[in-house]
């Protein structure tokens, strides 16, 4: 590893905009090759000036993809902070693959079922897996990590894969119930990349490719805080049903007309881009799920997270945009929607796409709700997605070649 930069900056992950805005430009300076050299150490919650830790802002949408790679190219030539622009594009990638083939999170969320209703009885497990959620393992840097996630709601992405791995091969537990650790904890906690890398690191996606956490690679990327033993030496693929075929998903492309109310959800929060297209936005409202990521709801950091983040871009509306702004109660989702387009006379219910995962029900259940009351719901899929998705049929590196062009698409010429 190259020397890392000297400062002390702490990452305080505010769930506003302008907070993700100011990590982007704090971290701006470091997008090239600091990044590539130094982007896999893990040097504890206090130091994260090798990554960007952006993630949470990127997953809510209050700092867009785009946004992120027009500052990299701002700073530097694609070349020099190309790993730094794949690492934009790992989500995108897990969106689109999951996009073409939402039966593995519906897979997924049956065998996580299957698991926890496990845990009643069968005590062995259930002791096994309880010390692994309170980091109670006596396994070096798997405890630390456990209670830094519970604490902060982030994880160093290279502490997920180690985590990853110690779960799968050395304590032998499902992955499903780490992945619903992880999904239930993570401020950025994603269906498609959460669900997928899990299923990397178990051998699931890429038939056959594990991924093995070894004692010397924790303390080499770790400046030798951990030093775990009993680790397991090797990683045979888990058994799973095959990958299905891709299939192309039929992405909405409606429009936005009459009198039109903009919906919120953790799925997407750029007001001011979801908004820019409405002729006639008369209303915001919005309304976030994060007890729908468990069936034992949410971490209190995740939680906080996504509905800090819903009441700052509501704010927003209201001071920036002189429009009425509503929190919507999650309970009662779809009714209380209905009643705030009825009250405003509303033609149309604009909202951003939600890609597989469990905010895409609820929009289902919506559509239909106010199709009986001759309201329309319309999806904004951002063109970022619509692009980079037809590329995430197989592995990442297909996509991987895509991106200058993409971003040639885009307006980025790189």
């Amino acid at each position: 590893m190259t020397e890392l930069f000297t400062d002390t900056h702490t990452v305080s992950f505010r769930p506003t905009r302008k907070a993700g805005l100011e990590q982007l430009e704090h971290f701006a300076p470091r997008m090239g090759r600091h990044y590539a050299q130094n982007r896999n150490a893990d040097l504890g919650p206090g130091e994260r000036t090798n990554v960007s830790a952006l993630s949470p802002w990127i997953r809510t949408r209050l700092v867009l993809e785009e946004e992120v790679a027009r500052k990299a190219l701002d700073g530097f030539s694609y070349a020099s902070a190309e790993k730094f622009h794949q690492e934009i594009c790992w989500r995108s990638y897990f969106k689109g693959w999951m996009e073409h083939r939402p039966s593995v999170w519906q897979a997924y969320l049956e065998r996580r079922d299957e698991h926890l209703s496990a845990l009643a009885g069968n005590a062995g497990l259930r002791t096994a897996y309880d010390e692994a959620v309170s980091g109670r393992t006596g396994i070096s840097g798997f405890d630390n990590w456990a209670r830094e996630l519970v604490e902060t709601g982030y994880l160093h992405n290279h502490a997920r894969m180690w985590f990853a791995s110690i779960w799968i091969f050395t304590l032998k537990l499902p992955w499903e119930l780490g992945a619903d650790f992880f999904l239930k904890h993570l401020m950025d906690g994603d269906p498609a990349s959460n669900t997928l890398s899990w299923r990397w690191v178990g051998g699931l996606h890429t038939r056959g490719k594990t991924y093995l956490a070894r004692k010397d690679n924790i303390e080499k990327y770790t400046d030798g805080r951990f030093s775990p033993s009993g680790l397991a030496q090797d990683a045979p693929p888990l058994e799973g049903f095959e990958n299905p075929s891709p299939r192309w998903p039929d992405l909405p492309a409606g429009r936005a007309e009459g009198r039109t109310g903009l919906l919120l959800t953790e799925e997407d929060m750029h007001l001011a881009s979801l908004a820019s297209g409405i002729e006639d936005l008369v209303a915001v409202a919005g309304c976030v799920f994060p007890d729908a990521r468990s069936p034992s709801g949410s971490g209190e950091i995740a939680k906080r997270f996504a509905q800090g983040a819903l009441d700052d871009v509501l704010r927003r509306a209201m001071e920036r945009m002189a429009l009425p702004a509503r929190k919507l109660s999650a309970d009662d989702f779809v009714q209380a929607t209905v009643e705030w387009a009825l009250e405003a006379k509303m033609d149309t219910v604009a909202t951003g796409y939600a890609s597989v995962g469990w905010v895409r029900p609820k929009l289902n259940a919506l559509k239909d709700a106010l199709s009986e009351h001759d309201i329309q719901l319309v999806e904004i899929v951002r063109d970022w997605d619509r692009l980079f998705w037809p590329h995430a049929t197989k592995g990442f590196f297909p996509l991987k070649k895509q991106i200058p062009e993409v971003y040639a698409e885009l307006g980025m010429p790189v």
